[in-house]
């Protein structure tokens, strides 16, 4: 296949890719990083981490307000102030403070990343030829994936070297992390400024409520509370139950994100195939089990065991993630326009955030209070009144 039958001539498509994958990069070593960062520099407990994650997710929260008032930036200079932003955010880290100020210069790594999120999709399509967006859509997807295995692994390599044969110390170590994230932003930058790029402003889209959606805001309800917990706490169980290490957690996050490099592909042909309905019930039943197993593995099984189990489980939830895209083709099948079918996504963005940054510290406060195994228990609640409402949803056509 080549690439010239996807994407338009004289577009900034090589341009734009290349930045993706070098923000990936940056992307996966700050995520491979952050969790231990928290937990061994500032001894943050799941309540604080809770704390942390509600203000880390509040720019995905007011990401219309912030499109409404750069209506008039088109999507390759949003995409620009983003990364600078997010680059500040990761340079802001190497200065050593306490609780309160890092969980501002994560906020604003935050604000940047949420940024890049809606406006790299629009670049993606706009680079593209007509009838090929889908496809450049899946290299985008690809760059990213590939740029987090490879961030992941060097944050591994950085810290397996670095402790047992540099004997550098753990602060040495995150500060150099820190330092290429912010490096890596600033290539980023500079790889965007293409002559080919066009300074496009499309329209975007507006918060948008109507009745025959209420069940896909319901469905983004419940998915953004288990999607939460699990994003904020399940690598936290792995570094202060079981004693993961930076190395380890970046070496297991690489590994999650090689496999769904095939993974994403999968799913979607298992959902052309079987229906979105099917998979969005399917999927939150098994999610139910990896949850219980999750929170309770230790408590039912002997050590070792245990930490294998929860491993696979962190792969199972990286896979079973990427099936959120059944309910976009839900939602594309009652819409419409496309203009309709865009305003109730970016809603449900917004409806995700708003359970996300509530999620959050309830699910640090429960894991005080009682403890991780009722925290993932609550989850896995979430996890069966999404699959009740999956099952309420009108079965798709037969394809013939």
């Amino acid at each position: 296949m080549k690439l010239s039958s996807i994407f338009k001539e004289r577009s900034g498509a090589g341009a734009f890719f290349l930045s993706i994958l070098v923000w990936g990069v940056g992307t996966g070593c700050f995520a491979a990083t952050i969790n231990n960062f928290l937990s061994e520099m500032y001894s943050m407990d799941s309540v604080d981490r809770g704390i942390l994650e509600f203000f880390r997710e509040f720019p995905g929260l007011i990401l219309v307000l912030l499109f409404a008032l750069l209506h008039r930036v088109s999507d390759w200079r949003i995409m620009r102030l983003g990364t600078l932003i997010s680059m500040v955010g990761a340079g802001l880290l190497l200065v050593p403070s306490n609780k309160f100020f890092v969980t501002g210069f994560i906020m604003i790594w935050s604000l940047g990343e949420h940024l890049i999120m809606p406006s790299r999709q629009v670049i993606a399509m706009q680079v593209a030829k007509p009838g090929c967006e889908g496809r450049s859509l899946g290299f985008l997807t690809s760059a990213m994936n590939f740029g987090t295995v490879a961030g992941s692994i060097a944050v591994a390599c950085v810290f397996f070297v670095g402790s047992r044969w540099g004997g550098l110390s753990q602060r040495v170590l995150f500060d150099i992390v820190w330092g290429s994230v912010a490096v890596l932003m600033v290539i980023s930058v500079i790889s965007t400024f293409s002559p080919n790029a066009p300074d496009t402003i499309v329209k975007r889209p507006k918060l948008y409520f109507h009745r025959k959606f209420c069940k896909f805001y319901a469905l983004e309800l419940f998915y953004g509370a288990r999607k939460q917990i699990f994003l904020t706490f399940a690598p936290y169980i792995l570094i202060r139950e079981y004693g993961f290490s930076t190395a380890w957690m970046a070496s297991l996050l690489a590994f999650c994100a090689a496999v769904n490099i095939f993974g994403a592909p999968t799913v979607g042909k298992i959902t052309d195939r079987v229906g979105y309905r099917n998979v969005m019930i399917w999927d939150t039943i098994i999610l139910c089990v990896v949850c219980l197993l999750y929170g309770f593995a230790k408590d039912v099984f002997p050590a070792r065991i245990a930490l294998v189990v929860v491993c696979v489980n962190f792969l199972l939830d990286a896979i079973i993630s990427t099936t959120a895209l059944a309910t976009n083709i839900y939602i594309r099948g009652i819409a419409e326009n496309q203009d309709e079918l865009a305003s109730t996504m970016s809603t449900g963005i917004s409806i995700n955030h708003f359970i996300s940054i509530l999620a959050a510290p309830i699910g640090g406060w429960i894991w005080a209070r009682w403890g991780v195994g009722v925290l993932f228990a609550f989850s896995a609640v979430m996890a069966i009144c999404n699959s009740i409402f999956a099952y309420t949803l009108p079965r798709p056509p037969e394809k013939k």
